[in-house]
This record gives structure tokens, C-alpha cells and sequence, in this order.
């Protein structure tokens, strides 16, 4: 394992411990809403404090995003950072939320680790090195069609400019496949994807702390990353459709014809 991603893995422990230390007492958490329906808690500035201590010390001249406190320093490095992936399954006691850290270099990715510290699973891919759940080495579903597949999705929370659309894409992958799970944490479901847990994933409206470390795992896994037309903008957009080749054609086939003209790719 190279020496990047070692720095990361202990970075996301490091906040696994304290989203872990206080998952018992959610009851004394002072939580406010940033915006409708989305939650920022002392947990989550904590986590993301104790990520850039950990990094900052590794590397002081790398570039860093995070999702709380915003962009620090300019470097052709930077770390994206998403402290605690599924704050609102978090504060309501709901077992499914991650620590999410990707490194990019010039705007590609290159180091990912997404951590799930209730289960202790610690995912880590490094470009041209493949993907990895703990030691294990992941690779996607060879799943050809969207009859049998199992898929995610997130239903949006934030912007509901496209709730409409997206249920109409809700209803047309519903009827093909053998079921839809929204658990509630990007990272996390991309992550399954990579793992084969998942056969694919979509979600519209995204911000990239959500899924730029996924991303690089399902790459890693053998998988295709897209935006929601099959092209290459989903870190820009955060409208993304993810899953193994054949598997991602048809998803990208079928939600198509069903996205409104002014939504970004």
C-alpha cells in the first residue's frame, strides 16, 4: 500500500473513532441545518478537524476541500473531504454513514479511501492499483442488463427542481430490476458498487465530497463512472450513474430520455 493512502487510512480512523465515541449519546449533540433538510453536528466539524490535522502534518502544502469548513490552501494536490457521509441517518440512529477522503492530483483522482467505522470496513483504491475492502480485492458485478440487478439511489433532499424526473427514472429502472435500496450514504454506495454489493447507483445533484473517492473505487473495481448522460462531467455536475459496463449502458439508456432539457449532465 502506498504511502498516500496509508496517511488517509489513519486520517478516516482517526475520525471513525470520534463519530464512534458519540453514536451512543446522539441525545447531546448540538446539530443545526445549513440549508432544507441538510444537517451539519459537532460530530462532523470534530471528524473533519482531526482528517486535516492528520493530513496537514503529512503533507502541509497539499490543497484541501472539505465539506464543512470549505477550501483551504492551493496546490496541484488537493484532499476532498466528506467528514461523515450520511449526517441524518447519523443523528437519527440509522446504521449507515462514512468517513469519505480522495486525493486528487491536477483534477484526477489518484487516492480514495471511504471508511464505514460501525462495521469497520476501511475502502482504499490508488490509481492503477486496483480497489480493496480491508484486504480483499474488489471488482464489480459482471451484471449485463438491468433484469436481476440490484441498484441504489439517492432521492434528492436538497434541490427538488427534478423530483419529477427523477421518479420518472425511479419507475423505469423499478419495473426492469429486481430491486432499489436507498440507504443514505453516496460514499457508502459506491463503495457497494465497487464491492459487488451493488450492481449500480444513481443520484442527481451530488457534491463531489459525496462521491470522489467512490468514484475512484468503482474505477478501480472495474466499473464506469459517468454523469447522468454517460459523459465525463459527474464531478463537475454531481449527477452521476455508476455501475460495470454493460450494466451502466443500459441504466444510462434508460434514464435518458426521461432527464429535462435544462438539467446539467
Amino acid at each position: 500500500m502506498n504511502p498516500t493512502t496509508t496517511i488517509a487510512i489513519r486520517a478516516a480512523r482517526q475520525a471513525g473513532n470520534i463519530i464512534m465515541r458519540s453514536f451512543g449519546r446522539l441525545d447531546t449533540l448540538t446539530v443545526a441545518e445549513k440549508q432544507a433538510n441538510d444537517f451539519v453536528s459537532e460530530i462532523d466539524r470534530n471528524a473533519e478537524q482531526a482528517i486535516i490535522d492528520v493530513l496537514r502534518k503529512a503533507y502541509p502544502g497539499h490543497a484541501i476541500l472539505a465539506e464543512e469548513s470549505g477550501a483551504h490552501g492551493k496546490d496541484e494536490y488537493q484532499w476532498i473531504i466528506d467528514p461523515l457521509d450520511g449526517t441524518t441517518n447519523y443523528l437519527h440512529g440509522f446504521p449507515q454513514f462514512s468517513v469519505s477522503i480522495a486525493l486528487t492530483h491536477r483534477g484526477r483522482l489518484e487516492n480514495a479511501v471511504v471508511y464505514d467505522p460501525l462495521r469497520d470496513e476501511m475502502y482504499t483504491a490508488a490509481r492503477g492499483a486496483g480497489a480493496l475492502l480491508n484486504d480483499r480485492r474488489l471488482r464489480v458485478t459482471e451484471q449485463k442488463s438491468l433484469q436481476g440487478a440490484l441498484l441504489g439511489t439517492g432521492i434528492p433532499f436538497r434541490d427538488q427542481r427534478y423530483i419529477d424526473a427523477y421518479l420518472g427514472m425511479l419507475k423505469a429502472l423499478t419495473r426492469e430490476t429486481a430491486g432499489i435500496r436507498r440507504p443514505g450514504s453516496a460514499a457508502l454506495d459506491f463503495a457497494y458498487v465497487a464491492a459487488g454489493r451493488l450492481d449500480g447507483f444513481w443520484e442527481l445533484g451530488l457534491s463531489v465530497w459525496d462521491f470522489a473517492a467512490g468514484a475512484l473505487l468503482v474505477q478501480e473495481a472495474g466499473g464506469v463512472v459517468s454523469d447522468i448522460r454517460g459523459g465525463s462531467r459527474h464531478l463537475e455536475t454531481g449527477n452521476v450513474v455508476t455501475a460495470g459496463v454493460r450494466l451502466h449502458k443500459a441504466m444510462v439508456d434508460t434514464i435518458r430520455p426521461l432527464l429535462p432539457n435544462d438539467l446539467q449532465a
